[in-house]
């Protein structure tokens, strides 16, 4: 059996695992986007994925579709406006900063139409 290692504030004991998924505010604020986006019919579901260099927030239209956009967070930023970026269905950019509420602010999410 594998040991068990207990988790606080989203840190862990081995310091190269750092901050390997949202921090509880990035997630707060992503949480009440979505619900407002779900609340005024937009958005129906939502998933969580990881690659090795970043972890994403996959919003669907449809749960049986590809996401319709990616909030994402790069672990290891080649600038510094790229720590957090969101994509569309094609994996390209609409917006990047280096703070996730300014990003999400900046958004016009009225103004982006999902296209079936």
């Amino acid at each position: 059996m594998k040991k068990l290692r207990l988790i606080i504030n989203n840190e862990t004991h081995n310091k190269s695992k750092k901050n390997i998924f949202f921090i509880k505010k990035e997630l707060k604020t992503i949480m009440n986007l979505y619900a407002r986006m779900v609340s005024n019919g937009s958005w129906r579901d939502y998933s969580l994925s990881k690659g090795k260099m970043d972890i994403s927030f996959d919003i669907y239209h449809r749960a049986s579709e590809k996401p319709v956009f990616k909030i994402t967070k790069n672990f290891k930023p080649k600038n510094t406006n790229e720590k957090f970026i969101i994509k569309d269905r094609n994996g390209v950019i609409i917006e990047k900063s280096e703070e996730l509420k300014s990003l999400i602010k900046k958004t016009k999410w009225v103004n982006l139409k999902i296209v079936n």
